[in-house]
C-alpha cells in the first residue's frame, strides 16, 4: 500500500511539472502594429473620430486577443474575437466620442497571448466648437 502511495504522489508530482513548464513554456503569438499612436490634431466638437490601428501576426502560432480596455467610457473599441493565424492580418477600430471641447489623451490597453501580454494603443488630439 505504502508503494502504490508512493507512486501516486509521483505520478501527480511529475504531471503537475509537465503542465507548468509547458504553461510557462508555452509559444507565443507575436504581433506587429502599422502604428500605435494617432495625433488627430483638432477635431470638431462633437463628432465621433474613428481610427483603425492594423496589425501583423508574424508569430508561428495563432494569436489571440483576449481584451481591450479603453481608459474612459468616451471611447470605444471593437476588436477580433477569432485567433488571428500566423501570418494573418487584424485590426483594433476605436471611436472617441468628442462631446468635450479641449485636449484629450486617450489609452487603449490591448491584451493578448503574446510575450509581452499587454501593448497601450494611444489617441490624442484637441476637440474644438
Amino acid at each position: 500500500m505504502n508503494k502504490t502511495l508512493t507512486g501516486i504522489l509521483t505520478f501527480v508530482f511529475c504531471f503537475s511539472f509537465a503542465v507548468t513548464a509547458y504553461s510557462v513554456n508555452k509559444p507565443k503569438a507575436m504581433i506587429n502594429w502599422s502604428e500605435t499612436a494617432m495625433d488627430f490634431g483638432q477635431v470638431p466638437y462633437n463628432k465621433p473620430i474613428e481610427v483603425e490601428f492594423k496589425f501583423q501576426n508574424s508569430g508561428m502560432f495563432p494569436l489571440i486577443i483576449n481584451n481591450v480596455e479603453p481608459s474612459c467610457g468616451c471611447t470605444v473599441a471593437d476588436f477580433p474575437k477569432q485567433p488571428i493565424p500566423a501570418g494573418g492580418e487584424g485590426s483594433i477600430k476605436v471611436t472617441f466620442d468628442a462631446k468635450l471641447s479641449g485636449y484629450f489623451s486617450k489609452t487603449i490597453t490591448v491584451h493578448s497571448n503574446t510575450e509581452e501580454k499587454i501593448t497601450t494603443l494611444f489617441i490624442k488630439g484637441e476637440v474644438v466648437k
